[in-house]
Parts: C-alpha cells; structure tokens; sequence
C-alpha cells in the first residue's frame, strides 16, 4: 500500500466514524425529547416537579452539539481538520451518555422515592383512621 491508499483508508475510518456519531446522536436527541414529553405528562398527572426533564434538555443539546460537529467533520476536505472535529464530538457524544446515564438513575430514584412517600403518606392516614376507630 502506498501512502494516497492509506490515507483514503484513514479517511473511510474517520466517515465511518463520524457518521455512527452523527447517526446515534440524533437518535438520542429523538430520546430525549420523548422522555422529556412522557415526564411531562406524567408530572401534570400527579401535580408534582422534578428537574430531569431540564436536565435531559441539557442532555438533548449535547447530543444535538455532538451531532452537528460530526455533520461538520464529514464536510470537511482536510483529514486533519476532520479528525480533530470528530474527537471533540466523540468527547462530547461520551459526556452525553454518561450525563444520560445519570438521569436515568435519577428517574429510577424519583419513581421509587415517589412511591415510598405515596406508600408512607397511605400507611399514616391508615394508622390515622385505625386510631380513630379505637378510640
């Protein structure tokens, strides 16, 4: 292999690349929107806050940051230019995950907190009325 043959290898990696992170960070942008909205009606539901649904916003505009550098690193005609832009949307695309991660143990938390006060809340006012009763 001469070296124009390598360097098209290389550039074929780097488009493969950037286009799984182009890809896959556009589709968690679609997933954070769609928690976003299922938290949403939940929270209007049962008249309660939280704050994942902002912390996923903030998670969707990673995504949406990661995904519009590996566009732009798949644009571009120097191989260096594109490495170096889809190593920052590489970070950020990681960065994204983890913090998703992250809000989803704190939904996972919020839901089984939700249900140990809702649970609580039922076994005080039992205790309340069975007092009640004895008395």
């Amino acid at each position: 292999m001469n070296l124009p043959d390598i360097e098209k290898t290389t550039r074929r990696l780097e488009e493969n690349i950037c286009v799984h992170i182009f890809s896959v960070s556009a589709a968690m942008v679609g997933v954070c929107l769609i928690v976003i909205g299922i938290i949403q009606i939940v929270l209007k539901t049962k008249n309660s806050t939280t704050l994942t649904d902002d912390f996923l916003a903030f998670d969707a505009l990673l995504f949406l940051i990661s995904c519009i550098l590996s566009y732009t690193a798949l644009r571009k005609k120097s191989l260096e230019w594109m490495h170096n832009i889809e190593r920052i949307a590489d970070a950020i695309f990681i960065i994204g995950m983890v913090f998703m991660v992250i809000i989803c143990a704190l939904i996972a938390y919020e839901i089984t907190y939700h249900d140990m006060v809702l649970t609580t809340h039922h076994a005080m006012r039992l205790f309340s009325a069975a007092s009640a009763f004895m008395v």
